[in-house]
């Protein structure tokens, strides 16, 4: 396992992410920690969950885990916004809400301290000078380490920077968000975003909840029955069969098995490499609701794809750029 900065800080997280929004769902307890115990195994350090994961479940069980370790090894994200209760100031990212919210999330975690904070989705209900100044306040007590953002588009990133930058607020070190080869739309703005204004990018469904890990291939006719996918499809969630079921994916799905079978890895390890590989990226986040799966995703550490294979995977999943990419596109003047 290698260990990288996280944007511009001084905190080195381990090269893949391990997200615990299974714990407590799709992964009872048992499992769980032992997907913890054989991610710590193999030199993982940065764990990700979130205060809605299964109505608090899955930091609890982190937190039980956690007692059982030497707590300054590990980097614990966590997150905020999410409704946590009926009432009208039980989510979003107002100070009432925040200061609540990390009290709860430390009581479940058992913990003295966060190591990353995260906004889970931008709250335009919120003046940010409410929500930067509260979470500002967090790191200033000791509560919390670092911030982060999830699901922001890129001018909400660039303002975000930007106020704390004028305010002398703490700023986000990171930013979580979709990415994928199905999924590339985070390259016309985000990433740029966080590569000029340093923050590091840990991407979450690299596998597109299971699209991307070996299950499927050309010429199937519907999702596998018991799969994410199939769940997805039944409740019309984004990664559902419909939405995915076309020459595009199917043309990525081609490439990705046969660079899989040219390196020696399966589809799902070069996937997560892809993702890792890719301009800005700090970790992507690995999540399976087995043991068998689990195992096969660790596999995507400790190696790297070579410049031929990347950009067979590049070609096969790039899409044609909109208005005004397109056109910004033939004026570069100073390429990056």
């Amino acid at each position: 396992m290698e260990y990288l900065y996280l944007g511009r800080t001084g905190l080195r997280v381990s090269e893949l992410c391990l997200g615990a929004m299974s714990f407590g769902g799709d992964s009872d307890e048992q499992t769980s920690v032992r997907m913890l115990d054989r991610f710590v195994e193999a030199g993982g350090t940065f764990i990700d969950t979130a205060d809605v994961y299964n109505a608090g479940t899955s930091e609890e069980i982190l937190g039980r885990w956690l007692k059982t370790q030497q707590r300054d090894d590990l980097v614990v994200a966590t997150k905020v916004y999410g409704d946590m209760g009926p009432g009208p100031n039980d989510g979003g990212t107002s100070r009432k809400h925040i200061l609540t919210a990390v009290e709860a999330s430390l009581r479940r975690l058992g913990t003295d301290y966060i190591d990353l904070y995260q906004v889970h989705v931008f709250d335009d209900g919120t003046p940010l000078e409410e929500t930067l100044a509260t979470l500002d306040k967090l790191v200033s007590s000791g509560k919390v380490r670092y911030l982060g953002a999830s699901n922001y588009a890129g001018w909400q990133l660039q303002k975000s920077v930007d106020l704390a930058r004028h305010l002398g607020l703490e700023r986000y070190a990171c930013l979580q968000p979709l990415y994928n080869l199905l999924d590339r739309d985070v390259e016309q703005e985000l990433v740029p975003v966080c590569e000029r204004e340093g923050l590091g990018l840990i991407a979450w469904s690299p596998l597109r909840g299971g699209w991307l890990s070996g299950k499927y291939r050309r010429g199937a006719t519907g999702a596998i029955p018991g799969t994410r996918i199939d769940e997805a499809s039944r409740q019309d969630w984004s990664e559902a069969w419909g939405a995915y079921d076309n020459e595009h994916t199917w043309g990525v799905i081609d490439t990705l098995h046969a660079v899989a079978e040219e390196a020696g890895r399966s589809p799902a390890q070069v996937a997560l490499r892809w993702v890792a590989q890719r301009p800005g990226v700090t970790a992507p986040i690995i999540g399976a609701r087995t043991l068998q799966h689990f195992e096969d995703n660790l596999g995507a550490a400790g190696w790297r794809l070579d410049a031929d294979q990347m950009a067979r995977l590049d070609a096969a999943s790039e899409r044609p750029l909109r208005y005004p990419y397109d056109v910004l596109r033939k004026f570069v003047r100073r390429p990056a």
